[in-house]
């Protein structure tokens, strides 16, 4: 669920050497490259741009970043490695924030949907920021280290308008007398170990017991030596963790994590196969500002307690759609007008892969949803894709068109995650 790979800007592609990549022509993998920073120059580098390209990683623009589509390997086969062993990604472009004070976990709760006092301390969960109308602003994992120690991490192409988004309220809950101070992470980076072996790998280099370590968990402890904070998570469906890391220590640990035989780098494109195939959500193509976290098949991350008074932004709007039992999601074309009721679902087709803004059709060529994510997978060698639907489209087994390039091919209305997830729960 968090974002990755985005708009294609395809002679962006062309001037980088990944262009040429048959993985990538085969597999059609949409890259958000912006516009503004073509030249290398201007683009900012995580602290392990220079271990990338000494691994031969191939460059691209990505939300303001220089970040890494590939490596050796094609895309495919680096999405099956992980499926099987384990691979490293790099993430360091997004943003890692604390809230800490006797007010966070109350201050926070004002903006996100999810019940953030209700967590355990060392334990977090998937939720979402949502603005006054109950659209999600951003979907992100939240952390309650402690009662006064909330820590975040939000996507890399939504940092700027979180951060305003934040400070403008902080700023407001501060002259109210609340006690809630906002830190930005900048000083250090993040890695995503993630696959089956991702455990034994990292057990080698750390005296923490991770077999008691589960989903959702976030612990301090040391790695080669070096200090991290470890969330058991991932997006990729399989078993993993985020390591937030000292700038300083980014090199050891990605260094000794490559160094072992199971483990090997990966880039954007898997990554974004990666989470289709688990069926997660991807800010930009399958949530927007415009598209509440109920609309979005998220309505589990409106906390129970959280249910009693909607006291966040947006709650009435949530409450309204949570009792009627109706899903609407504004602008889907013409043919999908307000107040129709939709569903986002999962899709296997023929032909070629459906994009973002795919139409979707009955049979007889009328239009009632549309393609917000889509690519070929490399696990299930099947054309998967996610979008929204017209009710009663939206079942399991309906047969459906989606139209790529003028053509409406065969499609399938399917149960998501494509994959089996194998998060480890103990």
């Amino acid at each position: 669920m968090r974002r990755s790979v985005s708009k294609v800007l395809p002679q962006l592609l062309r001037s980088n050497a990944a262009a040429s990549s048959p993985a990538i022509q085969q597999i059609g993998f949409k890259l958000h490259l912006v516009r503004a920073f073509a030249d290398d120059t201007n683009l900012k580098r995580t602290a392990l741009y220079e271990f990338h390209v000494a691994h031969g990683g191939k460059m691209v623009p990505f939300a303001g970043w220089s970040m890494p589509i590939q490596y050796k390997d094609s895309i495919m086969d680096s999405t099956k490695w992980c499926r099987e062993h384990a691979s490293l990604f790099d993430v360091a472009h997004m943003c890692g924030l604390s809230l800490t004070g006797k007010d966070a976990v109350q201050f926070l709760e004002g903006l996100v949907t999810g019940d953030i006092a209700g967590l355990a301390d060392g334990t977090g969960s998937l939720s979402v920021f949502t603005n006054e109308r109950g659209g999600i602003i951003d979907d992100t994992v939240i952390t309650k280290v402690s009662a006064n120690d909330i820590y975040l991490v939000v996507n890399a192409g939504c940092r700027e308008k979180d951060l305003e988004h934040i400070g403008k309220h902080l700023d407001a809950a501060k002259a109210k007398g609340m006690d809630v101070t906002m830190t930005i992470h900048d000083d250090r980076g993040l890695l995503a170990l993630q696959g089956p072996s991702a455990m034994p790998v990292l057990q080698k280099m750390t005296q923490f017991d991770l077999s008691k370590f589960y989903f959702g968990m976030f612990a301090k402890f040391d790695i080669k030596g070096v200090p991290c904070w470890v969330t058991r998570t991932g997006y990729t469906g399989e078993d993993g963790f985020e390591l937030s890391i000292p700038n300083s220590g980014m090199n050891t640990i990605a260094e000794a994590l490559v160094a072992d035989s199971e483990v090997r780098l990966a880039g954007l494109g898997p990554r974004d196969s990666l989470r289709l195939e688990a069926g997660l959500c991807l800010y930009g193509n399958d949530l927007e500002q415009h598209i509440t976290p109920i609309e979005a098949g998220l309505a589990w991350t409106v906390g129970k307690r959280r249910r009693e008074k909607f006291d966040f932004l947006g709650g009435e709007r949530i409450k309204q759609q949570l009792a009627d039992g109706v899903p609407i999601r504004r602008r889907i074309k013409q043919q999908l007008a307000d107040g129709v009721p939709i569903r986002r679902v999962g899709f296997i087709s023929a032909g070629a892969p459906a994009r973002q803004h795919s139409d979707i059709t009955t049979p007889d060529g009328t239009v009632i949803g549309e393609v917000t994510s889509g690519a070929f997978s490399p696990c299930l060698k099947k054309n998967i894709a996610m979008g929204y639907i017209n009710k009663p489209h939206d079942k399991a087994g309906t047969e459906v068109k989606l139209v790529v390039r003028g053509k409406a091919n065969n499609a399938v209305v399917t149960k998501m995650p494509f994959v089996k997830t194998t998060y480890y729960k103990g």
